[in-house]
């Protein structure tokens, strides 16, 4: 598991003591077991300092001692583990036929996992948010009795997200400048945790860093596959937003001006050609149930049914020419298919990699490669959580009881 993005370092300011503390529970996530004499060589900070950051980490229930060890130099040493069993982080995603809710722990292990089927094509902005906050309570319920505190709820969303957490367009929901986050809090009754909307793909491409196959991927996008087409886009280890917070739709780059009419209006988009929605409209399957249908999909290409081969195989080559304008603008090291994409993902990556090598200017494609997500469909959720604990890596502590 990867933590933080956001590096947090000694520093010499007001808030000086909080960094100080962001860095050593950061330390011991990364490097536990550890010692305090451990932290105090990794970091910089004096033995003094770091023993009294430790003792308030313990006492915050965000540390704990777990013995001696004798394996190594000197006296044994009392090493130090994350603690974090009274917190819980949650993230939502909202989508087309769906609500996924996921809550872990400060370690990132997930304490539930739920999804609930919901028609989010159809549905107006209230009834999106009473059934999230419907949802959301179920979770803060569950928790309550496990006697966890909820550290924050991130809401992640298919659409542009402004920084006050306003959704400006949804395409896919058929919304426009709704102010989801306001909503939300309204609904929950000011829950006493901070709530967050964010995109879904910026969300899952934050779970695919911290939590993924490729954790760690210093330079890595992240592409839903479901009825719209995201970019999430992680950079130098930072997830990048853009100048107002809007990068990474890539669904909506046009790549046949005669092509089929997106959602946002204009033709031929990505989204159009090579999302989830063309498979099943040219399969002649209801995009209703899309886990029903994408089920018959994948029977028939196992069945090496020709009518759905060349289809995926046409989507893959579509997909191609979007992965390719990535690969040449971004330099990414992986591209990860997620969503539904996933089990389409054997049919579809031979022609995804056939169009990079020939739309790429750079010898094997700069590095880059494709490869689909293991972390589920409920990835934008887990997402939502881990932004959440990027907080908590940054220094926004929950207060001693």
């Amino acid at each position: 598991m990867i933590t933080s993005t956001t590096n947090p370092q000694p520093a010499d300011f007001a808030d000086v003591r909080a960094t100080n503390l962001a860095v050593v529970l950061r330390f011991v996530r990364e490097h536990a077991p550890c010692s305090r004499a451990d932290i105090a060589a990794s970091t910089g900070l004096n033995k003094a300092t770091v023993s009294s950051l430790v003792a308030d980490l313990i006492d915050r229930r965000l540390v704990r001692e777990t013995g001696l060890t004798e394996n190594r130099v000197g006296r044994p040493a009392t090493m130090l583990v994350l603690d974090g069993s009274p917190y819980a982080a949650i993230g939502v995603e909202i989508n087309v036929d769906y609500v996924t809710a996921v809550a872990v722990d400060l370690s990132g292990e997930r304490l539930l996992s739920w999804r609930r089927s919901f028609p989010g094509a159809t549905s107006t902005v209230s009834q999106a948010v009473a059934a999230v906050a419907a949802l959301v309570r179920r979770v803060t319920g569950r928790m309550a009795k496990e006697e966890r505190q909820v550290l924050g709820l991130t809401v992640g969303v298919p659409g542009l997200v402004g920084t006050d957490g306003t959704v400006l367009i949804a395409p896919n929901l058929g919304w426009r400048d709704a102010d989801l986050a306001g909503d939300l809090a309204k609904a929950l009754r000011d829950p006493g945790f901070a709530v967050q909307i964010d995109n879904d793909a910026n969300l899952a491409a934050l779970a695919e860093y911290r939590f993924g196959s490729q954790a760690g991927t210093a330079n890595l996008v992240y592409l839903t596959g479901e009825i719209g087409v995201g970019a999430g886009i992680v950079m130098d280890g930072r997830l990048r937003r853009g100048g107002r917070g809007y990068s990474g739709e890539i669904g909506h780059i046009q790549l046949d001006p005669l092509g089929a009419e997106c959602r946002c209006g204009r033709l031929g988009c990505l989204e159009a050609v090579a999302g989830i929605g063309a498979v099943l409209q040219h399969a002649a399957l209801s995009p209703a149930e899309v886990e029903i249908e994408l089920e018959e999909v994948v029977r028939l290409a196992r069945a090496d049914e020709r009518r759905t081969l060349d289809l995926l195989t046409s989507v893959g080559h579509h997909l191609g020419k979007g992965v390719s304008v990535l690969a040449n603008l971004l330099n990414p090291e992986v591209v990860i298919l997620g969503g539904y994409y996933v089990p389409l993902a054997p049919w579809l990556l031979p022609a995804v990699a056939e169009e990079m090598r020939g739309r790429t200017i750079a010898p094997e494609a700069g590095g880059c490669r494709v490869v689909a997500s293991t972390l589920g469909y409920d990835a934008a959720a887990l997402g939502g959580a881990a932004r959440v604990l990027d907080s908590v890596d940054s220094g926004r502590l929950p207060s001693v009881s």
